[in-house]
Formats: C-alpha cells, sequence, structure tokens
C-alpha cells in the first residue's frame, strides 16, 4: 500500500465539480432497468449500454470515475479497446464493486448483512491487475419497528471496515457505502438518529482495522424522510439535517463524501447536493455517486435503438452537468432547461 497514492486518488475521485457515475449494477438489475425499456438483457446488450455511458464524449468534465460490474471491467468497446483504456483515455478512473450482496441476517428476520470477505483479497488483486483504481461495497440498513438492530449495524460496520483494510492492502482506494434505505414511513427525524447510529459506528469500526481515512471516499444516504411518510421534508430541512449528521460523525480526515440517490428522482437529488453545498465550507467535499439519478434519462432517451445513442448521452451528460454545478452550490431549477437533443 503507497499510502501518498491513496490520498491522491480518493482527492481525484472528489475532484470539485466532479463525481462518480455508479454503473455497477448486478445482472439481474440490469435485466429490470433494461426490461424497462423492452430491452432484452445479453451479454451484448449490457456491453452495448454500458459502452453508451463509459463512452460519452466529455465524460470526464463532470465525471471522475465509474463504479462498474465485475462483467463490465473484463469488458471492451466495439472497436476492440477494453473500457478500462477507453476511461483512462478520458481522465475517468475505473472503479469496481466487490461485494456480494445483502443476505439474510441470522437471528433477525428482515435484516441484512453484506457479504463476500472470502476470498476478497486474491479478488482485490486480480481486480488491481485488471486495472481498477477503486473499489466499492454496500451495506444496507432498512428502519422499521426495532430496526435497524445493534446487531445489524454492527455486523454491517465491521464487514465495511474490513473490506476498506483489504482494499487499501491492496492499493485500492475503498468506497464506503452505508445505505439507510428511503422504504417507509418514518419521518427526518428518525432518519437523522439512525444514520448518525451507522454513521458512528462505521468510523469507529474503520479506526479499529487501522483503515487509512484520508485513503476512502464515503458514499452515505442523504438524511431524508421516508418515501411513505405523510409529510416529507423539504429541500432545506434534508440539506440541514444531513449536513448535521455529517459533522456529528465524519472525521475531517475523510477527503470526501459522495451521496448516493437512493431512489430519489434526478432532479431532487441535485438539488439536495446543491443546497448542502450552499451551506459550506465543509471539512469534506460534498460530492455525487448516482446511479439511478444520472442513468434514467439517459436510457429512457436510448430504448435500446443504435441510432439514439447520441441522444441519450446528451442526456447523461446533462445531468452530469447539472450536478457539476451542484457541487459548487451554483445549481437552480432554472439551470435545468433541457437540451433539445435530450427531449
Amino acid at each position: 500500500m503507497d499510502p501518498q497514492r491513496l490520498d491522491e486518488v480518493a482527492r481525484a475521485m472528489v475532484a470539485p465539480g466532479k463525481g462518480i457515475l455508479a454503473a455497477d449494477e448486478s445482472t439481474g438489475t440490469i435485466q429490470k432497468r433494461l426490461a424497462s425499456i423492452g430491452v432484452e438483457s445479453t451479454a451484448e446488450t449490457r456491453r452495448a449500454w454500458r459502452e453508451l455511458l463509459i463512452g460519452a464524449p466529455g465524460l470526464g468534465r463532470h465525471v471522475s470515475g465509474i463504479i462498474l460490474y465485475d462483467e463490465t471491467l473484463r469488458q471492451s468497446a466495439a472497436d476492440g479497446r477494453r473500457f478500462v483504456e477507453v476511461l483512462d483515455r478520458a481522465g475517468v478512473l475505473p472503479g469496481v464493486k466487490v461485494d456480494r450482496g445483502a443476505k439474510p441476517l441470522a437471528g433477525h428476520p428482515g435484516e441484512t448483512v453484506t457479504e463476500g470477505l472470502d476470498g476478497l483479497r486474491e479478488r482485490l488483486a486480480e481486480y488491481a491487475g485488471l486495472g481498477a483504481r477503486f473499489t466499492k461495497w454496500r451495506a444496507v440498513l432498512a428502519i422499521g419497528p426495532g430496526q435497524p438492530s445493534r446487531a445489524c449495524v454492527s455486523a454491517n460496520a465491521h464487514a465495511l471496515a474490513r473490506y476498506a483494510a483489504l482494499s487499501q492492502e491492496a492499493g485500492l482506494v475503498p468506497i464506503v457505502e452505508p445505505e439507510v434505505l428511503m422504504d417507509g414511513a418514518h419521518d427526518l427525524a428518525r432518519c437523522e438518529a439512525v444514520t448518525t447510529a451507522v454513521l458512528a459506528a462505521v468510523f469507529e469500526e474503520l479506526r479499529g482495522q487501522a483503515v487509512r481515512l484520508e485513503g476512502l471516499v464515503l458514499k452515505p444516504s442523504m438524511v431524508i424522510s421516508g418515501t411513505a411518510c405523510p409529510q416529507r421534508a423539504g429541500v432545506a430541512d434534508v440539506a440541514r439535517a444531513t449536513v448535521r449528521c455529517l459533522a456529528r460523525t465524519v472525521p475531517a480526515a475523510v477527503p470526501g463524501i459522495a451521496f448516493l440517490s437512493g431512489g430519489q428522482g434526478d432532479v431532487e437529488a441535485t438539488a439536495h447536493l446543491a443546497e448542502m453545498n450552499r451551506r459550506g465550507p465543509h471539512p469534506w467535499e460534498l460530492a455525487f455517486s448516482y446511479g439511478r439519478a444520472l442513468q434514467a434519462p439517459a436510457l429512457k432517451a436510448w430504448g435500446g435503438q443504435a441510432e439514439r445513442v447520441a441522444l441519450a448521452r446528451e442526456a447523461l451528460l446533462h445531468r452530469a452537468r447539472m450536478n457539476g454545478l451542484a457541487r459548487a452550490g451554483a445549481w437552480t431549477p432554472e439551470s435545468e432547461a433541457t437540451p433539445a437533443a435530450a427531449r
């Protein structure tokens, strides 16, 4: 492990004006996404969709890195160049999801723990050899009656920390992703209390595993009302609660926080990020690591048709530009004037 190199990559991942594109959907998830536009999921259609994203001209202006799935990391563009080469030339860092998914937590019905530590050291060495520069591991915690339990929080925090330590050992920057799900009727205060407890547990475990805080990126969910909450909090309240939660739990040594969108609408996620950055300066960069909130407009514009790739790429780049503005707190609803190519 080269600490200086880890720190440099981590800072580059959250560079001002940029964020991370999450394109690491599992085969099952991407099948659902493609089905929504009437496209069958095959190795070729998945490759074509990922090439659409990876090869978008000028992507590196507002995207610092892309999280890939194992399959995608090994694939090549139509011209024969490996996707990693395409990204390197565009100045975009390639990363890879390394967890094996959330599995039922024994003794705690309805709760999960993310698995994938067995054999991870060897897989990380392979991924580094394939050109990955960073990794991602997602923990999933639901809010409900008696949930998340202490056991669920502890098990997931420990797994995240062990993963992060192994990634840094392999010379790869870990994205540490503890997602508190939006599903449910909980209000903003309940989400803040749970998110605060989860992040406190995660950083306690990271310190216990001797993880270098300067060489990681945190990918948390925002503090936000549940989707079924009768009175959902507005943008200003979400920003205020999220920044307060982070200030209480995230050490200043962490270079950046790249939020997940977690089911928010694409404009909604941008608005929340912009409001948080307007409340700066903060001790860490506040960036984005969006999947659906960046991809959804492009997926709809593409529709599986080769002649619509340019339209889809413009839709993707528009959302990247909007979130680039949000990084500086400069986004407003008026910024969303839809480019003609994406209409």
